[in-house]
C-alpha cells in the first residue's frame, strides 16, 4: 500500500476521553440549553453519525462553534484527567522510526492535544491541524496532505466517528476505522472504510505491510 503518512484523529482514536465526556456532558446541556439524555441513551448515540446526534438533542446548528469553544477550554481545564490509550506512545514511536510521517487532525485545539500527549508523543507529531468544526475536517486533511508533501493514496486517515471517514475519502485518502472509540462498529462499516481496526497493534502491521 506504501503508507508514507498517517492522520490520526485525537478524542477516541489516541485520546481515551469517554469517560471524560460522560462527565461533563450534563453540564454542557444545561449551559446550551440542549437535551441531556440517559447513560443508556448516550450510548445508544453511539450507533448514529453527528447530524443525527446534534438532531436527536436538539442542538441549534448556530450553538455549535460556542459549544466547540467551550468543550476545548473544558478539556485545557481537565486535560490531566484524561489518558492516552495503552500502546499509544510506543506506537507513535514505532511508526516514526519505519520513517512514517505522522499527523493528528482533531475539532480539539493544538494546545489540548500537546497536553494529553504529554512532552514526548507530542513531538513526533509532525502535521498538527485542529480546532476544526463538527463537520469541518475535510479542510484539514487537505492541508495536511501539502504541507507533507504526500499524495492522498499515499496516507491513510485513522478514526473512530463517520465524519473522519467521509471527510478523508472526499479528499481521495484510504480510511481506517478504529472501533475502541466512540462510534460503533456496525456505523462504521456501514460506511465503507478501507480498514477496520479492533486493536492499535494491528496498525502497525498494516504500515509495516
Amino acid at each position: 500500500m506504501g503508507y508514507r503518512l498517517v492522520i490520526f484523529d485525537f478524542d477516541g482514536t489516541l485520546a481515551d476521553s469517554a469517560d471524560w465526556m460522560r462527565g461533563v456532558f450534563h453540564d454542557v446541556a444545561r449551559r446550551y440549553g440542549f437535551r441531556s439524555v440517559s447513560p443508556e441513551e448516550l450510548e445508544a448515540l453511539r450507533g448514529q453519525d453527528n447530524r443525527a446526534i446534534v438532531a436527536r438533542l436538539g442542538v441549534p446548528v448556530w450553538k455549535m462553534p460556542f459549544i466547540a469553544a467551550h468543550m476545548r477550554k473544558l478539556v485545557m481545564r481537565d486535560a490531566h484527567r484524561i489518558p492516552l490509550f495503552p500502546g499509544v506512545e510506543a506506537l507513535l514511536e514505532q511508526l516514526q522510526a519505519r520513517g512514517i510521517i505522522l499527523a493528528v487532525v482533531s475539532s480539539n485545539s493544538e494546545q489540548n492535544v500537546r497536553r494529553v500527549l504529554g512532552p514526548v508523543a507530542s513531538v513526533r507529531i509532525h502535521h498538527y491541524a485542529c480546532g476544526a468544526g463538527v463537520f469541518g475536517k475535510r479542510a484539514k486533511f487537505r492541508k495536511v496532505l501539502k504541507a507533507a508533501g504526500v499524495h492522498a493514496t499515499e496516507a491513510l486517515s485513522v478514526g473512530d466517528e463517520v465524519r473522519d471517514i467521509e471527510a478523508a475519502a472526499a479528499e481521495g485518502i484510504p480510511t481506517a476505522a478504529v472501533t475502541w472509540g466512540y462510534a460503533t462498529e456496525a456505523l462504521l462499516r456501514s460506511r465503507a472504510p478501507t480498514l477496520v481496526l479492533t486493536r492499535l497493534d494491528e496498525l502497525l502491521r498494516v504500515v509495516a505491510a
